[in-house]
């Protein structure tokens, strides 16, 4: 693994992480409803700090093997699920849009799963190294329908 292009990569991860900082859940999210499987708030900066290592490590395993057949797909596969998952934040604790952050979270699980697999061809460690952002998209998925579901207009919410 080159570890310039990993430090390259997980600053793509840090500028979506940044969209947290810009974005914090704030007073809006403290007075949502939520589900009883909703993790506590210290728990989501350590699990995005993992899951965004992983994802930086297998991205640089995928781009070492340049000479691939399918490596220049599954890096822009990369691309833009990092880039969906920079847009839920602003939608989801910006614009206070539970909806609409759901659609981007169905996108984006779709481009992680497209991802992986793209990944887990060319090199099966960077295949694996993205299962546990699957299943964090799955979950954060899960909660961000319930968080709906609860909340029929949380827009509203101040």
């Amino acid at each position: 693994m080159d570890w310039i292009t990993f430090g390259i990569l997980l600053l793509a991860c840090g500028a979506s992480a940044a969209t947290g900082v810009l974005f914090p859940p704030g007073r809006w999210y403290a007075a949502l409803r939520k589900p009883g499987f909703t993790p506590p708030n210290w728990a989501f900066p350590v699990a995005w700090s993992l899951l965004y290592i992983a994802m930086s490590a297998a991205a640089a395993l995928v781009a070492g093997q340049s000479g691939q057949p399918g490596v220049g797909l599954a890096l822009a596969l990369w691309a833009a699920q990092i880039a969906f998952n920079t847009l839920w934040t602003p939608v989801f604790f910006g614009l206070h849009r539970v909806r609409a952050a759901l659609g981007v979270i169905v996108v984006l699980w779709g481009l992680v799963l497209a991802t992986l697999v793209a990944f887990w061809q060319i090199d099966w460690r960077a295949g694996l190294l993205m299962l546990p952002y699957l299943g964090w998209v799955s979950y954060a998925g899960a909660l961000n329908a319930a968080i709906w579901r609860l909340n029929p207009r949380p827009a509203e919410v101040t």
